[in-house]
Order: structure tokens, then C-alpha cells, then sequence
């Protein structure tokens, strides 16, 4: 079956109301009928549908796009001014109110944990119950535990480990483990879902279970709790097994591969390992945001012409600066523009200006202090056009850069837009790519969005991966080079570049690796400009200790921000002090818990 329907999620309405309360989790304990409940674990099928209401937790935050999701949070992206609000912890002043600071990661993912503790405790027990099916289906909750475990663990460093169904509030009082201790349960919790002869390695794209957690996951996150614990040769040997399980990088499509991997006919290929499986375009309780959220007013539309995308979701200038030149050698806007470095965001913007710019929009752009001694016509977008043409593959096929085309649609058909500055209203048959706020110029993204026809709606069912092969080869190639196996760490990073169509490492002067330190900060690179999207790289900032300084500050030292392209703010973030590394502890769970005690710098 594939888990998660919109029949699915409406069959279960009634029957999950069993659900999950702790501290500031609010959700009902018992269904309105509680008949009901027994019901469900005396019924064979019940009690595996139980498991369905265990995955769809996955979708909290997918089914709304001013959540802010975790690339957000990283060096990568921003979120637009009209939502940025809420995320307290990037201006310097968050507290344990705070809702997307503080409370709602704690609710979400205590809210699947507890229907996960459910299921494990009452599923092996249900009369006539399939005990190979129990003992999987139990798996893969474990597996669903640990998962959000993982991630409580690293967004407020060490959370209380409930392993027992909770049916009330003052039963919920257990005392904060320790990071360590997390981390050490989850190898635990993990490791019996890979002893689990039920679960299997994998599953092909027309199992009907496709979609189910597999051992070939257990093994990802185990490694990735081996990351956080340092131990190199551990991690090594679980990515191995991944490999080992049937997985393996999607190379179908030749030189497009790494762009067709985030298609909807591919979102079943052997790369993907644990994803989130959309299912309806038009249902946002089962279906992905990231369409509309990522996408522009020139995305495809229902025929109206209008277009559907917001434009929420913006690509950090700072990180698009990252990208490589071809020959993998640093980017440098001066080796393009001489002295671009050194000039102000705002006098540097004449450059992304259009060749037929008006003279009313030259003197717009006079006025906020662009240097129009520079502007070139006609050559002045080929200028700056040049500055992506020879770059990391994925940067093209990750973001709308200036002057660059997108696929879009408009009155029912296909139409191609250009990012051109400044945005003119439409006029056929040159149609400039609109963003939500016209006036500012962004990078966008590509990934997880529509192109001509293909998805003309605000939701999408293309399923987003979780964790993908491409992600343990980097993963697999950290651990092997801290493990002093730098040759072998290249290898698989070269996995990686090679299906992008980037300049293997050790290839050429500008790739030659020079030791484990270079090797280290090449393999973060990767992550970003491979995983940029997906959610998972704001995870390994923290780990790595490097979030403080990408996120919230320039290279040259100034302060970091939402941008447009040439590196103007919109709004600036702040660093709130050290403590900020971690969440605070929700303020009603500290209410509730006596035995709660708060981060450090948050009392």
C-alpha cells in the first residue's frame, strides 16, 4: 500500500483520536467513542491501519509553507519578510514561547512519538495478528521514533525518552536525558530494526509496501547517530550496509540526472531511501507545499494565466557565491566583474541591470545607489549572464540565477520566463519570471517545482526524500576520511560530482585535495550544494559547528541576511549568543514537568 492517501487519512479520522499528550503536545487522549480504541487492537485491520496515523505525523510543516522549514534555518535560504516572523532564534530574541522557536518541534514530534509508543506497545498483541507483519510493522515505529528522537535531540540537546504510551498529562513528568544518552537509546531502538528478519532491505518501486521504512534506512540513521557520537568506523561500516541493501545513485538521464532525480517519475528510484510519500495535489493533509512555496508567479497555472507560486522560499546569496567554477576552482565575482568585491551591495546592483533598461528605471536604480557609471549597453546582461554559465552543474539546475530561463506556464500552455532586473509587467512574447514582490531581485529555486504543465496547483505530489543515497555517500565519506581514508573518501564524493557532471576531485590543480582538513571542508560543500532543498544540511551545520558563522554572517564580515542577488538586505539576522546553538525548552512544558530543567540561558 502506498502509506499515506487521502483515503487513508480520512479512514483514520475516527479511529486515531488515541493519539498523544505530552507537556505542551495537545492532542486528545481517547477518541470520542471509546469503544473505538478497544476496537483497534482487537481488529487485526485496525490495528495496522494505526500505523498510517504514525506516518502522516511526517507531514507536519510539509502541508504549510510559512513553517519555516529547516533549509530556512540553515545557511541556504531565507524566508520572505511577510513570514519570517515566529522564527525568533535568527534575530537574537527567542524564548521558550516562542512558536517556531520553541514549541512546535517539541509538539510535532512528541505528537509521532507517542502514537509510535503506542502501536509498539499494543500492536504484537492483537488476536489473530500477523506475526511477521507485527514484528515489521513495530520496526518500522521504532524506526519513526528514533527518527524524531534524532531530531529533538539536536534542536534542544538532550529531551526526556519516553518509550511507554502516555495517556495523561501528569504521567509525562520523566526528566531530560542527556544528548549522549539520546544517541546511545537510538543505536538501541535502531539496531533492533535491523536485527528485525521482517524488515526488509528495500523495496522495488511496484511494491505494494513501497514507501514503508526498510533496514536500508535503520542503517542511514544509525550511521548519522555514529556521526554525532564520533565514531568513524561504526558510521563507515552502516553506510557500507546501505550500499549493501540496494541502493544506489539514480543515473538514468545521463547529464540531467541530478535534475530529473526530483521528477515525480523518478521520486521511486533506487536512490531514494526514506521519503515523504505525497499523494494528492489538490489535499494539503497529504500533499507538499514546497510547489507553491518555492515556485513563482510564473509557475504553471489552471489556464487563468495567473500563475501559483509564492516566491516564500529564496535562495541565500552568500551560499549561491559557493558554487564552484566548473574546473572546480573558487568562484570570484571580481575574477568576472573586476572590483565587484570591493564595491557596496547597492552600487554593484547596476550590474544585473537589463540591456534595454528605460531611463525612468535607470534613475530608480540611481536612487538606491547603483553606480550607473558601469551600466553597458548593449552587454550589460551578458556580463553578469557570464558569471553562471561555467559553474557547478547543480547550480543551474537548483536556482533561477538573473538572466537565466524557467519553464513556466501561462494560459494553459508552456511559456518561458526570464529573470530579467527590473521585472516589467508581462508582454508577449517576452515574459519576465515574477517573483511574489516584483520589485527585489532573488535567486529562486528550481528543485521540487513544476516546469510547463507538470503541476498546476499550490500542492504537489511529488514525494520529498528524507534521506537519499547521494546523502550517505557524502555521509559514508566523512566518517572514512576522519578515519584517515582520504583516498577512499574522494571515491565516493567523486560518486556524487561525477552524476552532476562536476569536476571530479584530484582531477586538476584547482580539485587536488591536500589533506584530511581540505578534504573535510570540501565534503561540507558538497552536502550543501547536493542536499540544498531537502531540509536535512541545517542538522550537520549544528554537528559540524559551523551554523553560527554561515548563517548569520558574510565572508567579508558583515552581517548575513535575506538578500537580493548582489547582496543588499532585506532584513538582517542576529546571534543571540551561544546558547542559541540549542532551543529552549517550551515554557508549558516547563510548567507541566516539574522535573524539567531549562537550557542554559534561557531561565
Amino acid at each position: 500500500m502506498r502509506i499515506m492517501t487521502k483515503e487513508y487519512c480520512k479512514r483514520l479520522a475516527w479511529i486515531l483520536g488515541f493519539g498523544c499528550c505530552v507537556g505542551c503536545v495537545d492532542m486528545d487522549l481517547t477518541p470520542s467513542n471509546s469503544a473505538s480504541e478497544s476496537d483497534v487492537w482487537t481488529n487485526p485491520t485496525l490495528a495496522e491501519q494505526t500505523v498510517t496515523g504514525v506516518y502522516n505525523v511526517l507531514y507536519e510543516g510539509y502541508n504549510d509553507g510559512w513553517v519555516g522549514w529547516f533549509d530556512v534555518w540553515s545557511s541556504m535560504m531565507d524566508l520572505d519578510r511577510n513570514w519570517i516572523g515566529g522564527l525568533d532564534f535568527l534575530f537574537g530574541t527567542n524564548s521558550s514561547n516562542s512558536d517556531r522557536g520553541s514549541e512546535r518541534w517539541w509538539k510535532t514530534y512528541y505528537g509521532g512519538i507517542l502514537r509510535a509508543n503506542d502501536v509498539i506497545a499494543n500492536l504484537p498483541a492483537v488476536p489473530g495478528m500477523d506475526e511477521a507483519k507485527a514484528s515489521r510493522l513495530v520496526s518500522e515505529c521504532r524506526f519513526l521514533r528514533s527518527w524524531w528522537y534524532y531530531r529533538l535531540n539536536i534542536l534542544y540537546g538532550g529531551v526526556p525518552y519516553y518509550t511507554e504510551p502516555v495517556k495523561e498529562t501528569d504521567k509525562a513528568q520523566l526528566a531530560r536525558s542527556t544528548q549522549d544518552e539520546i544517541w546511545d537509546y537510538l543505536i538501541e531502538d535502531l539496531t533492533s530494526c535491523i536485527n528485525d528478519s521482517n524488515l526488509p532491505d528495500k523495496y522495488g518501486a511496484e511494491d505494494a509496501d513501497y514507501g514503508h521504512v526498510t533496514k536500508g534506512a535503520a542503517y542511514a540513521l544509525r550511521g548519522k547517530v555514529y556521526l554525532w557520537k564520533k565514531e568513524w568506523k561504526k558510521a563507515a561500516d552502516d553506510f557500507e550496509a546501505v550500499k549493501k541493501c540496494g541502493y544506489s545513485l539514480y543515473t538514468a538521464s545521463g547529464a540531467e540526472s541530478y535534475k530529473q532525480l526530483f521528477k515525480e517519475e523518478n521520486e521511486r528510484c533506487d536512490e531514494m531511501i526514506f521519503s515523504l510519500q505525497c499523494s494528492s495535489e489538490n489535499d494539503g493533509e497529504c500533499a507538499s507545499v514546497k510547489n507553491g512555496s518555492y515556485g513563482t508567479r510564473s509557475m504553471p497555472d489552471d489556464g487563468t494565466g495567473t500563475g501559483i507560486g509564492w516566491t516564500n522560499y529564496i535562495v541565500n546569496p552568500c551560499f549561491v557565491d559557493t558554487y564552484e567554477n566548473a574546473d572546480g576552482s573558487k568562484f570570484d565575482w571580481n575574477d568576472y566583474i573586476p572590483g565587484y568585491n570591493e564595491m557596496s551591495p547597492e552600487a554593484r546592483s547596476v550590474y544585473f541591470l537589463r540591456d534595454d533598461a528605460t531611463e525612468d528605471e535607470k534613475e530608480l536604480y540611481r536612487g538606491r545607489g547603483a553606480d550607473m557609471s558601469k551600466y553597458v549597453t548593449p552587454g550589460n546582461e551578458a556580463r553578469v549572464k557570464a558569471a553562471y554559465a561555467n559553474r557547478d552543474p547543480r547550480l543551474a539546475m537548483s536556482v533561477i540565477t538573473p538572466y537565466s530561463t524557467y519553464l513556466g506556464g501561462r494560459s494553459g500552455t508552456p511559456a518561458e520566463y526570464t529573470m530579467r532586473v527590473p521585472y516589467r509587467e508581462v508582454m508577449a512574447p517576452v515574459y519576465d519570471l515574477q517573483t511574489d514582490v516584483a520589485s527585489m531581485a532573488y535567486y529562486v529555486n528550481r528543485k521540487f517545482v513544476g516546469e510547463g504543465m507538470e503541476a498546476m496547483t499550490f500542492y504537489s505530489s511529488l514525494d520529498l526524500p528524507f534521506i537519499r543515497y547521494a546523502e550517505v555517500l557524502l555521509n559514508w565519506a566523512e566518517a572514512l576520511n576522519e578515519l584517515g581514508d582520504t583516498p577512499e573518501a574522494i571515491n565516493k564524493v567523486n560518486e556524487v560530482r561525477n552524476r552532476a557532471g562536476a569536476q571530479p576531485l584530484d582531477s586538476n590543480a584547482a580539485t587536488a585535495v591536500s589533506g584530511k582538513d581540505d578534504m573535510r571542508r570540501r565534503i561540507m560543500n558538497e552536502c550543501h550544494w547536493e542536499l540544498l532543498g531537502e531540509d536535512v544540511v541545517f542538522f550537520d551545520e549544528i554537528r559540524w559547528k559551523t551554523w553560527k558563522d554561515l548563517k548569520f554572517y558574510k565572508p567579508d564580515g558583515g552581517t548575513n541576511g535575506m538578500c537580493q542577488v548582489w547582496g543588499e538586505n532585506t532584513y538582517s539576522y542576529t546571534w543571540g549568543g551561544d546558547n542559541y546553538w540549542v532551543l529552549p525548552v517550551p515554557a508549558r512544558e516547563m510548567e507541566m514537568n516539574p522535573n524539567m530543567v531549562q537550557n542554559e540561558g534561557y531561565q
